[in-house]
C-alpha cells in the first residue's frame, strides 16, 4: 500500500473512531440529532471520510472494490451540500449498521 493511501487510512479509521465516541451514549438518532455539539461533530468525521475516500488511488479502489467507495464518497457530497436536509434516522442506521463493517473492512485490507 501506498504511503498517501495508509496516511488516508488511517485518517478514515480515525474518524470511524470518532464518529462511534461522539454517537455512543446516545440510544436514538432523535438523541443523538438533539445533541448539536455531538450531531455535527459526526456529520464532521463522516465529510473527512469521504475526503479521505476520494483521495485514494484508484489501484487501491479498485483492488479493493468490495468497498462501494462511490457510496461512501456520495454521501459525503449529500453532507456538505445538504446539510439542514439530512435526515437523522438515515445517519442514525449508517452509524449503527454500516460504520462497523466499514471499519472492520478497511481493517483485514489495511492490516492496521
Amino acid at each position: 500500500m501506498a504511503d498517501k493511501d495508509k496516511y488516508n487510512i488511517v485518517t478514515i479509521l480515525e474518524a470511524i473512531e470518532k464518529i462511534f465516541q461522539y454517537s455512543r451514549q446516545y440510544s436514538t438518532a432523535d438523541e443523538l440529532y438533539n445533541c448539536n455539539r455531538d450531531f455535527d461533530a459526526s456529520m464532521m468525521n463522516f465529510i473527512v471520510i469521504g475526503e479521505m475516500v476520494a483521495r485514494l488511488s484508484d489501484e487501491f479502489t479498485m483492488e479493493n472494490s468490495h468497498i462501494d467507495w462511490h457510496k461512501i464518497k456520495g454521501f459525503r457530497n449529500i453532507l456538505a451540500h445538504d446539510y439542514f436536509g439530512i435526515d437523522a434516522e438515515e445517519v442514525w442506521d449508517i452509524i449503527k449498521k454500516h460504520l462497523p463493517k466499514l471499519k472492520s473492512d478497511i481493517e483485514k485490507i489495511s492490516n492496521i
